[in-house]
């Protein structure tokens, strides 16, 4: 399994054409799986999702491959590693990072979504933070949930 520490991430930078279309492959996936986590931790840790509050399910989804910002990528033996960054259209600094793999060109295999990161934050006072939504300015790094 590919790790953070056996994988070279690349450089972020602005998404190209296999990016788009693997985004447009996961698309409907992602937005159901963003309602989906909404909803699970906003019974027991709302605060993920405190940022974006005011907004229904629809108006959290409404984004498209226009609104995919930024990628990276990992090179793995069977395909690439794909993280991207999109902004909510409906959250004027709204942005969720997700992952998802693109098999190796010629493969049987297609692009499958794999995870929107989601970022629990010990403090040294033993406070806990959360979020599911993240800015522009805060890095696109390697996750794995």
């Amino acid at each position: 399994m590919a790790t953070v520490d056996t994988t070279d991430l690349g450089p972020a930078h602005p998404p190209k054409a296999e990016s788009f279309e693997a985004f447009k492959t996961i698309e409907a996936e992602l937005k159901k799986n963003l309602q989906h986590i909404r909803h699970e931790h906003n019974k027991h840790e709302p605060e993920y999702f405190a940022a974006v509050a005011d907004l229904s399910d629809e108006q959290l989804t409404t984004f498209s491959e226009e609104d995919l910002v930024e990628v990276r990528t990992a090179l793995v033996a069977y395909g690439l590693i794909l993280f991207g960054k999109v902004h909510l259209k409906e959250a004027s600094n709204g942005y969720i990072h997700f992952r998802a793999f693109i098999p190796e060109p010629g493969s049987s295999e297609v692009v499958k979504f794999h995870s929107i990161h989601t970022e629990e934050t010990e403090h040294s006072d033993g406070n806990k933070t959360y979020r599911a939504i993240f800015t522009k300015n805060d890095p696109l790094e390697w996750f794995d949930t």
